[in-house]
């Protein structure tokens, strides 16, 4: 499990103002919500009074505030403000207190956090730097586009979740469906590879001719123009764009590791092709829910051997 990275926490759908989440990113707790201002915030789900799960308390919009004893911490500092024992005559100085907090950002349907480097074994927490890396978006290619995600839990670890999710040569066997491709239409087929910072690209190539979707995108473009282009990029990011002429599709995946033994995939995906479609999302998720159960059952089988 790699830090120093964005990850993705919840589904923006998931996280309420006014409310407070639990969570768990590489085997951290953590505790999940939006300020008074709609703005998300993470915090270590552990007061560094106690260990108290800050979960349990109290949130006004401004400050979460232990169940325990009371301490209260700004929610997007992690600075402590209050401690109610405190007597008059007692000087500690209660700004210098942190619980562990967590940079976050909304992006693309999802809260995402970023999990800092550890520091020493001995060290308390203190006010967080802020991450010189920016959170991964999906890219898109015009103003007018549809959305959809999809998120799915793997019982396996997130070694063999990213394996699975760069690995080409599955496909075929794993990912058949009458609407989709058959095991019969199996050919030979070459894949360029080339270097990119932190990963490595699936250079432009034309759509598998044996996938049915990939044969619609002929009917709006012509097949010499239709290309794709897979990114591989650590710590768990596969990035697909799909271009036809005008239209395209692009998606953004993540294999997220929640401990040792378990990870998620989340799956964002964004395009203008058939973007008439009324049900146009609730298709894709039809497919991309296909697709996420079959690697499931394929991790799940993967683990018992």
């Amino acid at each position: 499990m790699l830090t120093g990275f964005w990850y993705r926490a919840l589904p923006s759908s998931q996280v309420w103002r006014g409310r407070l989440r639990k969570a768990m990113l590489l085997e951290t707790p953590l505790v999940i919500g939006r300020d008074k201002n709609d703005r998300p915030f993470a915090l270590r789900d552990a007061c560094p009074h106690r260990g108290m799960p800050l979960s349990c308390g109290r949130f006004d919009g401004q400050q979460v505030e232990c169940s325990y004893h009371g301490w209260r911490f700004d929610a997007g500092s992690g600075q402590c403000q209050m401690i109610p024992s405190l007597t008059a005559d007692q000087n500690l100085k209660v700004d210098r207190i942190y619980a562990g907090n967590y940079a976050c950002e909304e992006r693309d349907e999802f809260v995402w956090v970023f999990i800092p480097d550890p520091g020493p074994g001995s060290a308390g927490f203190t006010r967080r730097e802020d991450p010189t890396a920016e959170v991964p978006r999906v890219a898109t290619f015009s103003e007018k586009y549809r959305t959809a995600y999809l998120s799915a839990d793997l019982p396996c670890s997130v070694d063999h979740g990213i394996i699975g999710l760069m690995d080409p040569a599955h496909g075929p066997f794993v990912h058949q469906a009458w609407w989709w491709r058959s095991r019969h239409s199996i050919h030979e087929k070459q894949k360029q590879f080339e270097p990119m910072p932190n990963g490595f690209r699936m250079s432009a190539h034309k759509p598998s001719s044996n996938s049915a979707p990939y044969k619609l995108l002929r009917l709006l473009a012509d097949a010499g123009s239709t290309t794709t282009t897979i990114d591989f990029v650590l710590p768990n990011l596969r990035v697909e764009i799909i271009r036809a002429g005008k239209y395209w599709f692009s998606s953004l995946t993540t294999v997220t590791p929640i401990t040792r033994d378990h990870c998620r995939i989340d799956v964002v995906a964004c395009w203008n092709i058939f973007r008439w479609l009324p049900f146009g999302p609730s298709l894709l998720k039809f497919v991309f829910a296909k697709f996420v159960e079959q690697d499931r059952r394929t991790m799940e089988l993967q683990s018992e051997g």
